[in-house]
């Protein structure tokens, strides 16, 4: 039988030697023998204690895996991990890391603003601080997830913001935070149309990657500054703004 195995891959030499001396004699275990050939690779076993019948296993290498070796750039300037990423998510990923950056900057200029020592709302001059660095933690997260896709990070300019917020009718502290509302629901149109481009060329990875760190937080936070718009309409631009500012000054400190 086992010379029946041998022959049937190809493992006897030319003169029909016989190939038991490849093979452990121990009759109180199993042994193996492994051939190469071809592309393939065999695995001859003899009669194990149990008295199982001898077997051939052979692996040839699947199709698949040839058209993908096929595909692994040999230039190495071009990204090894990349796999159905199409240009157009790519751009569009670079394109919403350039938005997250300019509501960075905005946040971060009313921050400046509401820290001045003539303003003094060190509640909204906090927020908008915790806003700005939130902001900018998602550019990282869509330039680290840019990356490991094989994509490449482009950075684009960035607009220069407004350095002064005190409406005439609204006031500051109502003026910024209507700002940041429609910030908030430019940045979430933004996503919703980098949702559509991966769904548009079928990448589940980006729709899973857009819906599960991006979506749901977005929709919470222009709920969060909705009620902000409308606390501050009720309070006027009077005294009633100290309040508002320091309820935000302490909020962690309320919740903790």
């Amino acid at each position: 039988m086992l010379l029946k195995v041998a022959s049937a891959y190809g493992l006897l030499n030319s003169h029909g030697d016989n190939m038991s001396s490849l093979f452990s004699s121990s009759s109180s275990s199993s042994s193996n023998f492994v051939g190469k050939r071809g592309n393939g690779f065999v695995l001859c076993a003899t009669k194990s204690s149990n008295n199982k019948p001898l077997t051939g296993v052979v692996f040839e290498p699947f199709e698949e895996v040839k058209k993908e070796l096929k595909l692994v750039p040999t230039v190495p300037q071009d990204s090894l991990a990349r796999q159905k990423y199409a240009d157009e998510c790519e751009a569009a990923i670079n394109e919403q890391i350039n938005v997250e950056y300019n509501v960075s900057y905005a946040y971060h200029a009313m921050f400046a603003y509401f820290d001045r020592d003539n303003v003094a709302l060190k509640g909204l001059a906090k927020f908008f601080k915790e806003s700005s660095e939130e902001e900018r933690d998602h550019a990282e997260k869509l330039m680290e997830y840019q990356n490991k896709r094989g994509g490449k990070v482009k950075l684009q300019s960035i607009l220069m913001p407004l350095s002064e917020f005190d409406h005439a009718e609204k006031g500051d502290a109502l003026y910024a935070m209507e700002l940041s509302l429609s910030l908030e629901k430019l940045t979430n149109e933004k996503l919703l149309n980098l949702h559509a481009v991966a769904s548009r060329n079928n990448d589940a990875q980006l729709s899973d990657f857009v819906e599960s760190e991006f979506l749901a937080e977005q929709v919470e936070a222009i709920k969060k500054i909705s009620e902000y718009v409308s606390q501050l309409r009720r309070v006027g631009k009077g005294h009633g703004v100290w309040h508002f500012d320091q309820m935000l000054l302490h909020e962690e400190e309320a919740v903790a």
